[in-house]
């Protein structure tokens, strides 16, 4: 058995260096590595390179609270999880559902949150008997065991906790068994653990986690990424950043068809947006928000495809600001400031301009007044609507505007609406301050009602169905040509 385990401990395995361009972090028990492996491995092939595909096993308790199903699995026995903790799972198991009918996968809920340390060691058995390009070698027993293992266990169909399952996943493949047993319980465990604890430390805290080794000396900020929607980004950067850098995205299929579109619909074809035209997408949005701003143009771009947007205000948190490491901290907490300290990362990495003050908490209300006087009161057409947003966005994060006063949105309003006598604009600016004043706030106070349940920006619905966040643009797209 050609395996050098010393020297993985020291040295081949270190979280953040690899032979390979790409390090790919992967946990069997995240439906959102599952979904990440097949368009990953066709990057791959498509860019002609290797990566070095590692296991990292997530601490879900310590983040997100912890849940268990009785018998029969439908019913919760016991759990920890507050309200919101809940919210974000049930999305994103509905979220991640969505994608795998794309791909004809099936993701069922977990009865308990697993331990997967087994199937990692079963990763890293495998890694030690071939070379990097052998292992993403279509076919590898490394890729085999990855099928195999995530599909049963997204099936209710494999104990991840029983080593004797893992060894006949293994045997199953054709690859290598004799002495696997020992090796899950000394060198194999004790390779983990060192990882394990490693790449945490390292900054690795979810999967699936893309490093470019290259970029740590050139740029950093380009170092890791997390999340399958950064992958056209990483494409990108592997290939020598030829041309526009790409937005994230969770891209589809070119040649995807509309029987293949309708599995991934909640309600398929009965949202009434789909039933007008042009097409209409609802899009919540919060101008403080950097996450809504970094979404305006993709949003805007839908225009070209004969979609228009809804536009539908609300108030959401301001981006958090990363506490201090302190020596003591616990592994929750680490995990937050890892997840804070990446977000600002992130959000720098992937803005058209140098950004300032990215933690602020603005006050909206008047924007949102501007807003609503076009739209409710002054019945102001689509392209209006839609050069208000844009106008305001911009004012507020590229120039540094303020956008709190009557003022201040006064004069963003007059570059937008055309008046032609100052007879007409004092009247006008009259009417605007009368309108801040009384039934301004009616008209906030319903659109406010609304928004109940949205947490996030951008969070776009189709029909009653929601899709928090911009990298969903593509999908969403296509839905709204295909009338899904």
């Amino acid at each position: 058995m050609n395996q050098n385990k010393d020297n993985l401990i020291t040295g081949v395995l270190e979280p953040f260096k690899s032979d390979a361009p790409l390090i790919i972090y992967i946990d069997l028990k995240s439906p959102y590595a599952y979904l990440s492996i097949e368009p990953t491995r066709h990057m791959l092939k498509d860019l002609g390179i290797v990566a070095d595909w590692r296991p990292f096993v997530l601490d879900i308790p310590s983040y997100l609270g912890s849940a268990k199903l009785g018998k029969g699995g439908k019913k919760v026995a016991k759990q920890n999880r507050t309200e919101e903790q809940w919210s974000d799972v049930k999305y994103a198991y509905f979220d991640c559902r969505r994608y795998a009918n794309l791909s004809e996968k099936t993701i069922r809920g977990t009865v308990k949150i697993w331990n997967t340390d087994l199937p990692a060691i079963g990763m890293l058995w495998l890694k030690g008997f071939s070379s990097l390009s052998e292992q993403c070698a279509e076919g590898s027993f490394l890729e085999r065991f990855v099928d195999e293992i995530y599909d049963s266990f997204w099936k209710r169909e494999l104990d991840a906790e029983d080593a004797s399952v893992i060894l006949a996943v293994l045997e199953k493949i054709g690859a290598p068994t004799e002495g696997f047993l020992k090796y899950a319980k000394t060198d194999g465990s004790a390779l983990n653990n060192h990882l394990q604890e490693s790449s945490f430390n390292a900054g690795i805290y979810g999967v699936p986690t893309y490093i470019l080794p290259n970029e740590s000396l050139t740029d950093p900020q380009h170092e890791k990424f997390f999340g399958r929607e950064n992958l056209p980004r990483i494409s990108w950067l592997l290939t020598g950043r030829k041309g526009h850098a790409p937005d994230l995205a969770y891209n589809l299929n070119s040649d995807i068809h509309e029987e293949v579109l309708s599995k991934s619909a909640f309600e398929p074809r009965s949202a009434p947006e789909l039933k007008t035209s042009p097409k209409r997408l609802i899009a919540y949005f919060d101008f403080n928000s950097l996450h809504s701003y970094l979404a305006l143009h993709s949003i805007l771009s839908l225009k070209a495809e004969g979609i228009s947007i809804n536009w539908r205000p609300v108030s959401t948190m301001s981006l958090k600001e990363p506490q201090e490491e302190t020596k003591d901290e616990d592994r929750s907490t680490k995990h937050r400031r890892l997840r804070a300290e990446y977000q600002v990362n992130d959000i720098h990495r992937y803005a058209p301009h140098d950004l300032t003050e990215i933690h602020r908490k603005t006050d909206c209300q008047i924007a949102n007044l501007g807003f609503l006087w076009l739209q409710q009161e002054l019945k102001m057409d689509s392209n209006v609507i839609d050069e208000y947003v844009e106008s305001v966005f911009y004012h507020h994060w590229r120039d540094n505007g303020s956008i709190t006063t009557i003022q201040d949105i006064e004069s963003i309003l007059l570059g937008i609406i055309k008046i032609n006598s100052l007879d007409q604009e004092l009247k006008w600016q009259d009417a605007w301050k009368e309108y801040c004043q009384s039934s301004g706030l009616e008209h906030l106070e319903i659109a406010q009602t609304k928004t109940k349940g949205i947490n996030t920006t951008p969070t776009f619905l189709i029909g009653s169905e929601p899709f928090k966040g911009r990298a969903h643009l593509p999908l969403i797209l296509a839905r709204l040509k295909a009338g899904i």
